[in-house]
């Protein structure tokens, strides 16, 4: 604690603002890491229940899990069942439609880290720019003979860059794993609006009865965290 307050003092006022920036990255990186958690977007359990109750056809049992379960998939597997046996258009349409949706969510606040990573630095240069400022003030008014006024404007010129690089090299690399993380989970939610689409949409004129083309859990969507 003590080496933050000196470190806080030595840098100057910038330093207050970047020290923002680091505690809201690192809320919103536990925050994305709690809500990407797998087992909270696509059960493993979920899926498998659900692929075999369809396989048996018992959609009563599924809605119920379905109401039950607290995940995009089972948000996506209810609205499936109200949809069974529309055309294949609209229920694709209106399945793309909920993806997008939670899609959305699983992207949610990664903007908000971006800007942490990207302000970051830009407010460790602020504090370069004012530091040098008022190392040559001190030039100016005072001349050379006080190496110690020019130390301390160096000081906090040097301070705070290291700051914001430091905020924001992780938190840049925090937002592209996490954001990675969402896209791999949002391809899963794709394969299984696509098999909750062979298994409960309307067959086309002429096509066989639908069936599930594989088990809801395959595709990845069963791996664990």
């Amino acid at each position: 604690m003590d080496l933050l307050t000196d470190l806080l003092s030595r840098g100057g006022w910038v330093m207050y603002p970047i020290l923002a920036c680091s505690l809201t990255g690192l809320g919103l990186v536990v925050e994305r890491l709690w809500a990407l958690r797998r087992s909270r977007v696509i059960p493993g359990s979920f899926l498998v229940s659900v692929s075999g109750l369809l396989d048996r056809r018992r959609y009563d049992e599924v809605a119920f899990l379905s109401q039950e379960a607290e995940s995009s998939a089972a948000r996506l597997v209810g609205l499936a069942l109200k949809l069974a046996g529309r055309r294949r258009a609209l229920f694709k349409d209106n399945m793309e439609e909920a993806g997008r949706r939670e899609a959305a969510g699983l992207n949610a606040h990664l903007g908000a880290l971006y800007l942490v990573a990207s302000i970051s630095p830009l407010l460790g240069l602020l504090g370069t720019v004012s530091g040098m400022i008022s190392a040559f003030n001190s030039i100016s008014t005072q001349g050379i003979g006080n190496p110690g006024l020019l130390a301390g404007g160096i000081s906090e010129a040097l301070l705070t860059t290291a700051a914001g690089l430091c905020v924001a090299i992780p938190a840049l690399v925090a937002h592209r794993a996490i954001l990675s993380r969402a896209e791999s989970l949002t391809r899963d939610l794709e394969d299984l609006s696509a098999d909750l689409l062979e298994a409960l949409a309307a067959p086309e004129q002429g096509s066989p009865p639908p069936q599930p083309a594989r088990p809801l859990a395959a595709g990845g969507s069963a791996r664990a965290d």
